[in-house]
């Protein structure tokens, strides 16, 4: 498993190459959508800062639960993009053989338990992973994935004080991208933070640039640390945006134009570029560079993916459970 650290400036190049990586997969899977190659997915184009700085601060003992917008989750994790791919398109060659698609993948070499297509799903299954953690010892934690929608459900609020009253180890990462589905986060809430919600949990909470992935991996080196020492839950909210709609296709008809077009200006991975390039950290020549070798990756991606076969029939029947 290989994640990307982002402590100083001096590592911050890998964390845009990530960055890179999950935008350009997303962006590939759309478009292979887009021609029929693809079942319809959801992509967490503008939200890649969160991820790539999130699980920055994560390592081997830790697990993840994440929801319908995975792949950069996944992809910052250390996941081959191209057996990612290959899940998406239901290949044989894929994590879990084709058969969870984009919304269900799991991956047990990487520690990400499960993805789940129900909103808030993963929320009600974090404390019992937790929990066996905290029977089987160690110092591992549990780090769960969600957004703005699914902290409007109850389901969230039986979580969070669960591992409140059970002091579970327990990361709770609420993606506040503004959306929920087709509705904005201001019709379902009076509070612009989500992490305002924690105290009355009695649980320790921080709101942080979700667009700024150094500012994100202090907040989750922080974060993480709390909950490895005290073995008790934290929650951290990534404020960003989703820039794509909540699904593919979707034109973005009920979006008010300024706004979009007022966070497509604070997009964290072209500010990032800047700010990496005025500080020196990079060159132009190694920016492209590396914008080549995602490129390489991804062109190889889809090719190993759309070559691979389906799962054979005899699969109808394996990993099945009654």
């Amino acid at each position: 498993m290989t994640t990307v650290e982002v402590a100083t400036e001096s590592q911050v190049a890998q964390a845009l190459e990530a960055m890179l990586l999950i935008r350009g997969f997303e962006e590939q899977s759309a478009a292979l959508q887009a021609a029929g190659k693809s079942p319809s997915m959801c992509t967490s184009v503008g939200q890649e800062a969160s991820a790539v700085g999130v699980i920055s601060a994560l390592d081997a003992r830790d697990q993840i639960l994440t929801n319908h917008r995975s792949a950069g989750h996944l992809l910052a994790r250390g996941a081959d993009p191209k057996r990612v791919l290959a899940e998406i398109l239901g290949k044989a060659a894929g994590y879990c053989g084709g058969k969870s698609v984009s919304l269900h993948i799991s991956v047990k070499e990487l520690g990400v338990v499960l993805t789940s297509t129900i909103v808030g799903g993963e929320l009600s299954l974090a404390p019992g992973v937790a929990l066996s953690r905290q029977i089987l010892g160690g110092d591992g934690i549990v780090a769960v994935f969600f957004g703005d929608g699914a902290a409007t459900e109850g389901i969230f609020h039986e979580s969070i004080n669960l591992a409140s009253v059970w002091d579970l180890p327990i990361l709770y990462v609420v993606e506040n991208n503004q959306w929920q589905a087709f509705v904005h986060r201001r019709e379902t809430m009076k509070t612009d933070h989500i992490s305002e919600w924690g105290a009355s949990y009695r649980v320790k909470a921080k709101t942080v640039d979700g667009n700024d992935v150094v500012a994100v991996a202090a907040a989750a080196k922080e974060a993480v640390a709390y909950v490895r020492r005290e073995r008790k839950p934290f929650l951290l909210e990534t404020y960003t945006y989703r820039l794509r709609g909540h699904m593919e296709p979707d034109n973005q008809q009920y979006v008010d134009p300024r706004e979009l077009a007022s966070w497509k200006a604070r997009d964290p991975i072209a500010s990032y570029e800047k700010r990496l390039l005025a500080d020196g950290a990079v060159t132009a020549a190694e920016l492209e560079e590396m914008k080549a070798r995602v490129r390489a990756r991804l062109e190889e991606a889809a090719e190993f993916a759309m070559s691979s076969p389906y799962p054979s029939f005899a699969e109808l029947t394996t990993d099945v459970y009654a």
